[in-house]
Formats: C-alpha cells, structure tokens, sequence
C-alpha cells in the first residue's frame, strides 16, 4: 500500500565551485597551465591579461571594471563576438575557397613517430637471408615478447595459436629453429625464455677471454648458487681463486637483464619537474615563494560585460534574452574559475608554510635526522583545514630547497618513541639504518638482527620485523644477497 509523507533531512552536498577548486588543487603546476588554457578556449569571457611584473597574476572582476573605468584598453582583436550570436545558417563550405592548385605543394609540419621495440625486430629479421616460412615464425614470436624482450609462453602454446587462428601447422621443433634467428637478432638476450638464458646468450657474444669464459661456465652451470652468492661453493666447484671470480662477477654484472626495456628508454621523453614552491634560507629565516610561472593574469572580458548591458535594453526580444542568458552563464564561470585560482594559490601558501615551519630544522641543515614526525592531521589541524584538502595539496607537488628539490610526500613521516621517551620520524631511522648498511663490511654484511642491536645501541627500540620492514622499504636486500667479494 502506497503512502505520501513528509520528511525533513539533512543532506550535504558539494557545490560545482569546490568540486572545481578540488580538482584545480590537486594538479601540480605543469598541469595547471595546460587547464587555464582549456579554460580560456572553452569561455570566451575569460581573458589572459598582460604580464605585469610581481604584482597578484589573479585580477577580480571589481579590479578589472576599476581599470577599464579608468581608461585602460581592453585587447578584443583575439576574437570576433559576432562570431557567437551569427544567425546565418549559411554552411561553412559555401563560404570557402578553394585556391590552391593539385601541384602546389602543401607544407605540413611533420610529427616524428617511434618505432617500437618488436617493429625494430621484424625490420632486423627482414634483413636476414631466411626462407619465407622461417619469418612468418620468427615474426609470431617476436608478437609473444613482452615490454621486456623475454619470451614467457611456451612453444607448445604457441604453436596451438598458429594452428588455430593462423591455419599454420608446425612444430616445437621447427619453432625452436626459428627462435634461434630471433635470438641472434640486437639487442643481445631477446626472446629468452628465463634470466639464465638471457644472460647466456649474451655472453655467447663476446670475446672468448678468460673472464667471459669463467662467467659462461658460472651462469651455465652454478646459475642457482650464483643467485644465491654461494661464492664459495662456486670457487670450490671451478677451482679458482677469488680474485678470479671477482673478475667474472664484473663481467656478468655489466649485462643487460631486460634488453627489451634498452630501445624504450631510449625513446622514453626525459621528465622535467618543475617545483611548485620554492623555499630558500635567508641569515637563518626561511622565505617560502609559490612558483606563479605557469598561473598567467586572469580577468572578465570587458567586452562580454559591456555586452551584457546591450542585451539588458532589448530584453523583450526572445534572441536577446537568450543571448542575456548565455553571456551571464560564461560570466558566472570565468569569474568561478579566477576564485577558484586565488583559493587554489592561497590554500598552497598556507599548507606549505605549515609544513614550512614543522620540518624547520631540516630545511635549514638538509639533515634526515632533524626531520620531525609529521602526518596528514598535524597540518590540517595548524591550518585550520579537512585532511583531505592537506591530501591534495601534498599531491604530485615539488618543493625547492637549497639541498634539492623534494616531494612533498617525503616529508610525511610515523612516529617512534625513543628509550628516552622522545619521538622522531621514521625517517630518521631509515637514514640511520641505511647509513649502517653502507658503512658495513660488505665481506660480512650485518644481519637484521645485528641491525636491530646498532639502533638499539642508538637508543631505537624496534622489533627485528620492524627492521626488516624498514630495510625493505629502502629497497635493501637480505645480508646473503648484500655479500660482495
């Protein structure tokens, strides 16, 4: 049975203005740049004003009406108005002139386009004297490589998928053949089906020193106890002496464990961080900036508002209401977007001198072991402002200090308790644990816990697993897989 009643709720819900200044807070500068340019493309009421030095590059639509009342020209030759309110329904293509001859030449500006890793395979297999048969395999393997040049799918299982989906009939045996041809193929080691074969046929290409052949001789038999630095079972087994082995290790440890990844990381672009604040030490005080580079001068079209004023005296016009309509929707954005900017800057400002102040010490010395332990509430708290803000604020945002250029997640830290019952960041521990490790012998690496006993020594009561746990962390292997001749 059906009932009609009234309720009253409580709801909350987010306005399109934050749901803007969130998503503007959490792009770092580069991205900043590329989004007040779609902006200014999608509303023609936002302009870019002239650069004018280090004054606010945010200018309100007040400051802006205050400028054009005073007398300063307005730039309207970026575009036409009448563009936008044309009642010619006239197409395009009528209007337009075709003046340029079949011979002319048309002059493009070329895109340059990488090939990838397999298309430089398949051009090298092209070049070799090999049988028509032979190449239609060769190119079905090079297909099954992945991104880093190992071939980790059984014949068997490819040799179903020619049958299948190519009609092609063949065998393991032929396969192989044609395997062997895409392994001579460079960069060295492709199409290996494990580590032990890719290393081997590397190795297989050069000069037959007495090195290379001891390290043939490592890898191909004692690949496990290699693996494992068993450094003494292997001498024991080649009968060699140390300094022997150690020249074999130089040989195997120049190798190239994934060639696949040799060709994409040369075409891989090189990544520019630009930082987004900078903070330098000044006779001992710190000066925090906010790198306004790629945040232009933003203001109201002066020519949309006087628009707005044509259209206010013909309002019993229905084009001219509806033009009223759309002129104060495109408005009503540009002037959301240039609030948003300033909130967005003004919201960086203010984390960041926070952040600025807690991790004083560190900025001033560069020292790890000055840092503070510091999460997300300690600076919402200090700046008055939801965690989740202070998240976005700390994302994918760079900071430049005279001891290098940090992201700001770096400096967000747990807490430990210390013998003497004070705290300190985690960090710390991780600088002093790995200032022990490579400081250690490397004959006889420390265990973790013989780790665990040198912080205690310090006065960092952790747990070994806590240890191990941090080691990991810092991508530093087990003492066994540390050892070095």
């Amino acid at each position: 049975m059906l009932k009609q009643y009234l309720a009253q709720k409580l709801q909350q819900k987010l306005s399109p203005q934050q749901i803007q200044l969130m998503k503007l807070l959490q792009v770092p500068t580069m991205e900043l740049e590329q989004r007040i340019k779609q902006e200014i493309e999608e509303n023609p009421a936002l302009e870019e004003g002239e650069d004018q030095g280090d004054e606010d590059p945010i200018i309100t639509e007040e400051q802006s009406i205050e400028e054009n009342d005073e007398g300063t020209e307005t730039s309207n030759e970026e575009f036409d108005l009448s563009d936008y309110f044309d009642d010619d329904d006239t197409p395009d293509y009528k209007l337009s002139a075709r003046n340029q001859g079949a011979d002319d030449d048309d002059y493009e500006m070329p895109i340059a386009v990488g090939g990838t890793f397999q298309d430089s395979l398949r051009s090298q297999l092209g070049l070799r004297q090999v049988d028509e048969r032979t190449r239609l395999l060769g190119e079905q393997l090079i297909g099954n490589l992945d991104e880093d040049g190992y071939l980790r799918r059984g014949l068997d299982q490819i040799v179903n998928d020619l049958a299948f989906t190519a009609n092609v009939m063949t065998d393991e045996e032929e396969l192989g053949r044609a395997l062997k041809e895409v392994q001579s193929l460079d960069p060295p080691g492709v199409a290996a089906r494990d580590l032990r074969e890719c290393l081997l046929l590397q190795l297989e290409r050069l000069p037959n020193s007495v090195e290379a052949i001891t390290a043939k001789e490592i890898i191909g038999k004692y690949f496990d106890a290699f693996s494992k630095k068993h450094y003494d079972r292997i001498m024991e087994r080649l009968e060699i002496g140390e300094d022997a082995l150690r020249d074999a290790i130089d040989v195997i440890v120049r190798l190239n464990p994934k060639p696949g990844n040799t060709a994409r990381d040369a075409s891989r672009p090189a990544q520019t961080i630009i930082p987004d604040f900078a903070i330098t030490a000044v006779n001992g005080q710190l000066e925090l900036s906010l790198n306004g580079r790629n945040a232009p001068e933003l203001r109201i079209s002066r020519q949309y508002r006087d628009m707005i004023k044509e259209y206010q005296r013909n309002k019993k016009d229905k084009e001219a209401r509806e033009a009223l309509v759309f002129i104060k929707q495109k408005l009503d954005s540009a002037k959301w977007f240039i609030d948003a900017i300033k909130q967005r800057q003004n919201t960086l400002l203010v984390t960041m001198e926070a952040i600025m102040e807690h991790q004083k010490e560190f900025f001033l010395t560069g020292d790890e072991t000055k840092m503070k332990p510091m999460i997300l509430k300690d600076i919402a708290e200090k700046v008055g402002m939801d965690i989740s803000t202070v998240s976005r604020v700390a994302n994918s945002k760079y900071v430049q200090t005279d001891h290098g250029t940090y992201l700001l997640k770096f400096f967000f830290s747990e807490s430990l308790t210390t013998e003497s019952g004070e705290e300190v960041s985690t960090r710390e521990v991780k600088k002093i644990l790995g200032d022990a490790i490579a400081a250690e012998d490397k004959r006889k690496p420390l265990t973790d816990d013989e780790l665990t006993q040198v912080l205690r020594d310090k006065g960092y009561n952790i747990a070994r697993r806590t240890v191990a746990k941090y080691r990991e962390q810092l991508n530093l292997p087990v003492a066994r897989l540390r050892k070095e001749l």
